[in-house]
C-alpha cells in the first residue's frame, strides 16, 4: 500500500493559532480515493526544520503533500526548503511569472514586487497550475518520495489537489478501492458505554469499529476494504441495535440537514424560538438551507415548561406556522423544549449538571436535543427516551 503523507508549514499552524481544516480535509478526501494516510506533520517556519523532515520523509514516504509557505513574503520558506533539499536552485517559471501579471492587471491592480517570488520553483520540478491564485505550485521526486507543493489557501489548496494532484497519482499509481466505511451517530450516550456494549461484536477480517467524539456527539464507524462490503453490512444491524434510540442519524447527512430536508419533503413550515441556546439552532439550521417562516432570541429568562408549552402554541399562531419549537431560558439547571404541531404540543424538561460542562458545551447540547426533538416528531416517535446522561425530568403532551 502507498504511504501517503502530509506536512503542514507555519508558525500559525505549529502554534494553534489556527486550526489545521486543510489537513483534515485532505484526510477524508484521499481516504475516499482509497489513499488513507498513513502520517501528518507540521512544521513551523523554519528553513532548517523544513529542510530537515523533507529529506526524513524522502526516505520513508511514496507520496507527501506539503501545504503552505508559497506566499510572497519572507516567511514563505516551502519553494527555497524544497531546492534545498534537493541541492539545485530555484528558477522563476516565466509563463506563471505572466499568469500573475495578467492576474493582478484583469483586477486593476499592479502586482507588487514581492509577488515575483512566487513564480521561483525548484530547478527539477514540474510547475502544478494553481487555477483561483497566485501561488504557483510544483512537484519534484526526492529520493523515493514524490512531493506536491500547495499554497494554504483552502480554496486554492483543495482545487489544486481535486484539478492537478490526483489526476496525477492515479496517472502514475495503481490505486486500490477505496475502503467502506458505514457510519452513524449517537446523542446522549457515552463513548466508554457504547465501545463496552460492541466489544463483543466478532469483525470481519481486516475490519475495525472506530470511535468520533464530538461532544454531544458520539460516532461509530465500522471501516474496512471493499472486498468485505457484506460482511460489514451482516454486521452492522447488531451495531445499530446497540446505539438504539441513541442513533440520530447514519451517514454524513448531520441531523440540521435531515431536518431540512424532512421539512422540504413535508412541505411544512418552522418557526424557532431560542433563549438558552441564543441563536445557535436557527445558525445551523440556517447552514443547512431550512427554510424558518420566523426565528427570534429572546433575552434569558427562567421559564417553566408550562410557559415554554404556551409560548410555543402561541409562537405558532401568531407566525402562522405549521411547527413552532420554543428553547426556554435556564431555571434551577433545567431547560425545557417546546413543539407545536397540528396534533398537539409536547415539552420535555432536561437536567445536566453546571459543573461539568461549560456554557458553550451546553448550548451545543441543546440545539442537538431539539433538532432530536424535531427528529422523533418526525418519525412518530414519543419525544421522551432514553438520553443517557441528559436527565428527562418533565415530559409533557398535550
Amino acid at each position: 500500500m502507498l504511504k501517503v503523507e502530509m506536512l503542514s508549514t507555519g508558525d500559525e499552524v505549529l502554534y494553534g493559532q489556527i486550526t489545521d481544516t486543510n489537513a483534515a480535509w485532505l484526510a477524508d478526501y484521499f481516504f475516499h480515493q482509497g489513499l488513507p494516510m498513513s502520517r501528518r506533520n507540521t512544521v513551523g517556519d523554519s528553513l532548517p526544520d523544513l529542510v530537515a523532515v523533507l529529506k526524513e520523509r524522502s526516505h520513508e514516504a511514496d507520496v507527501l503533500i506539503v501545504n503552505g509557505g508559497l506566499g510572497p513574503t519572507s516567511d514563505d520558506l516551502s519553494a527555497l526548503a524544497a531546492a534545498t533539499a534537493a541541492g539545485v536552485e530555484l528558477v522563476e517559471h516565466a509563463e506563471w511569472l505572466t499568469y500573475m501579471e495578467q492576474f493582478f492587471a484583469e483586477r486593476g491592480r499592479v502586482m507588487a514586487p514581492s509577488n515575483r517570488k512566487q513564480a521561483l520553483i525548484p530547478a527539477n520540478s514540474e510547475m502544478i497550475d494553481n487555477p483561483v491564485g497566485t501561488a504557483c505550485g510544483f512537484a519534484l521526486t526526492l529520493n523515493r518520495c514524490l512531493m506536491f507543493f500547495t499554497p494554504g489557501v483552502p480554496s486554492e489548496f483543495k482545487a489544486m489537489v481535486d484539478k492537478q494532484i490526483m489526476p496525477r497519482l492515479r496517472e502514475r499509481f495503481t490505486l486500490p478501492e477505496p475502503p467502506i466505511c458505514l457510519r452513524l451517530t449517537t446523542f446522549g450516550r457515552s463513548e466508554s458505554e457504547l465501545a463496552q456494549s460492541l466489544e463483543p461484536l466478532v469483525l470481519p477480517k481486516g475490519v475495525v469499529m472506530g470511535y468520533r467524539s464530538s461532544m454531544p456527539i458520539i460516532e461509530l464507524k465500522l471501516t474496512g476494504p471493499a472486498g468485505q462490503r457484506e460482511a460489514m453490512e451482516a454486521v452492522w444491524p447488531e451495531v445499530r441495535r446497540v446505539a438504539g434510540e441513541s442513533l440520530i442519524f447514519e451517514g454524513t447527512e448531520g441531523l440540521p440537514a435531515q431536518i431540512a430536508r424532512r421539512l422540504g419533503e413535508r412541505s411544512l413550515t418552522l418557526a424557532v424560538s431560542e433563549q438558552f441556546t441564543g441563536g445557535l439552532l436557527t445558525l445551523q439550521l440556517n447552514r443547512a438551507q431550512a427554510v424558518l417562516r420566523a426565528s427570534r432570541v429572546l433575552p434569558q429568562a427562567p421559564e417553566t415548561l408550562a410557559e415554554a408549552l404556551a409560548s410555543s402554541a402561541e409562537w405558532r399562531l401568531n407566525q402562522q406556522s405549521d411547527l413552532a419549537l420554543v428553547i426556554s431560558g435556564e431555571e434551577d439547571q433545567q431547560i425545557n423544549f417546546a413543539l407545536s404541531t397540528p396534533d398537539g404540543t409536547f415539552g420535555l424538561g432536561v437536567k445536566f449538571g453546571t459543573s461539568r460542562h461549560a456554557l458553550a458545551i451546553r448550548q451545543e447540547v441543546c440545539a442537538m436535543m431539539a433538532l432530536n426533538v424535531l427528529r422523533r416528531w418526525f418519525n412518530g416517535q414519543p419525544l421522551e427516551s432514553e438520553h443517557g446522561w441528559i436527565k428527562v425530568v418533565e415530559s409533557v403532551s398535550l
